[in-house]
């Protein structure tokens, strides 16, 4: 079955960087769109960022434009979610997600942005 599994979240201080990473499996990597999520405590869940098939098209929620950058590497079914110059608004816990039959998450990694 389909499988997403993020790491690298954690604390960082505003106008820091982190680096999230998602390993998939379960399904053909390279023949799907991957996404990235975000869900704040009270919050609806928000797409943040997405990426084409061979990395070639991206496209970003404006509130992340010019910060995060969406990647992938198809060899190791891994994508990825540069995040920099983080805000304390971006605080929340990040999904992996592909439509494969149908939409699924991952398990999420926690990230805080926080002095």
């Amino acid at each position: 079955q389909v499988q997403l599994v993020e790491s690298g979240g954690g604390l960082a201080q505003p106008g820091g960087s982190l680096n999230l990473s998602c390993i998939a499996s379960g399904f053909p990597f390279s023949d799907y769109v991957m996404s990235w999520w975000r869900q704040a405590p009270g919050k609806e869940r928000e797409r943040v960022a997405g990426i084409a098939v061979d990395g070639g098209r991206t496209n970003y929620a404006d509130s992340v434009k010019g910060r995060f950058i969406i990647s992938r590497d198809n060899a190791m079914n891994t994508t990825y979610l540069q995040m920099n110059s983080l805000k304390p608004d971006d605080t929340a816990v990040y999904y992996c997600s592909v439509f494969y039959q149908r939409r699924t998450w991952g398990q999420g990694t926690q990230v805080t942005v926080s002095l």
